[in-house]
């Protein structure tokens, strides 16, 4: 925060009247691709994000800098446009919030000087835009004095990322990062918003983040590719099924009607969905009653699906979460995030963190060519005033 407020001085003079900000990154413990197919997903905050130093203006200029691209230097609009703009980069997100806050009916009456920096590696699949999108609601709500309730912050986030950037993503990870509590992960349940905090107890172990390396751009992604399979099934099932989606049923129903999807690849995208929601009620039920085994085993299946069912995840995901999986010390691991590079996790023994990460990253560097990287963090809060 020292670093961040000196180029914050550096690059827009007196910090008088300035405040500071922190928005978090969140991974997903279990529940992937269940999002907008109507299932249950256990997000959590995590201790890494983005800060941020914001002071307001006079005027209607905004102007914005990021130590994390300092060759795109400061970048201007004003707090009244209303379009996406090439130029902006990564400013968009701030912009895109902006807009959604006003088709919300709440005001954006003068503009203000921020600074960012993030610590979540960009592309790695731990929100580091729904972290951007979270961190200038909680902005925009404390400079413009706004009633804003956290959920409706959260559908701003949203609405910025698919009607403004144009990526098809759901409502988990804004949800997350706005919602999120030390050692609690949130059961979530997306077709209806209703969520429920659920202690995260990992005494003795740690959560490890495990960095692919290999750069993910969502809207370049298959991601739109599955969402629209998983579509598909669900329409074939509905001539029969009185159902909204993937996520009202068991696995067992579903098995019983695959012969409505009549395409072998269908089946498999929707068999992932059904199945990983089950498994997301299942790892709540074990995190409740403390038994850490059966939720690493769940990891474990979740990834196989990932894999097998859904194919998200490819050479570099596996190695990683495969290799994690053999590790004495290791109770579960499996890719998180939308897959196709980013990040898996895998809960650790504490002492044991050292040697695991070191076995994992020798196996990868044979297997793939380049270096993992890897993150040992706790879960923490939700997006702030500092």
């Amino acid at each position: 925060m020292e670093q961040l407020l000196a180029t914050f001085i550096d690059k827009f003079g007196s910090h008088t009247h300035a405040k500071q900000y922190f928005s978090p990154g969140r991974i997903n413990l279990i529940g992937e691709h269940t999002d907008y197919n109507g299932g249950h997903v256990f997000p959590a905050a995590i201790t890494i994000g983005t800060f941020a130093v914001a002071k307001p203006r006079q005027d209607k200029t905004i102007r914005v800098y990021s130590m994390n691209f300092p060759d795109l230097g400061i970048l201007e609009f004003t707090c009244d446009e209303d379009q996406k703009r090439p130029d902006l980069k990564w400013a968009n997100y701030v912009l895109g919030m902006l807009v959604s806050l006003r088709k919300m009916g709440f005001e954006t009456p003068h503009g203000f000087d921020l600074a960012i920096e993030g610590n979540i590696p960009n592309g790695s699949g731990l929100s580091s835009s729904a972290s951007l999108e979270m961190l200038v609601g909680v902005i925009a709500r404390d400079l413009y004095h706004l009633s804003l309730a956290s959920l409706d912050m959260v559908k701003a986030g949203k609405d910025t990322e698919n009607n403004f950037i144009g990526v098809n993503s759901g409502i988990m990870d804004q949800f997350a990062i706005a919602f999120g509590e030390p050692d609690s992960g949130i059961f979530l349940d997306t077709n209806t918003l209703d969520y429920e905090m659920v202690p995260v107890v990992l005494t003795g172990y740690r959560i490890v983040i495990m960095n692919t390396n290999k750069r993910r751009e969502l809207a370049d992604s298959k991601y739109n590719e599955r969402r629209h399979e998983c579509e598909t099934a669900l329409s074939r099932l509905q001539e029969v099924l009185p159902i909204q989606a993937l996520g009202a049923l068991t696995t067992e129903t579903f098995e019983q009607h695959t012969d409505l999807i009549g395409d072998e690849t269908l089946i498999k995208r929707a068999r992932h969905a059904v199945s990983e929601n089950e498994r997301t009620i299942a790892a709540k039920a074990a995190l409740t009653s403390g038994n850490l085994e059966e939720f690493g085993q769940l990891l474990n299946a979740s990834h196989a699906s990932l894999k097998d069912d859904y194919e998200v995840t490819g050479i570099e995901l596996d190695t990683l979460a495969e290799t994690a999986q053999a590790q004495d010390g290791v109770i579960g691991a499996r890719m998180t995030g939308a897959g196709f590079g980013g990040c898996g996790i895998a809960i650790v023994e504490t002492d044991k963190v050292a040697q695991v990460t070191q076995a994992i990253h020798d196996t990868y560097l044979a297997v793939v060519g380049y270096e993992p990287a890897f993150y040992a963090c706790n879960i923490g809060s939700g997006a702030r005033v500092l």
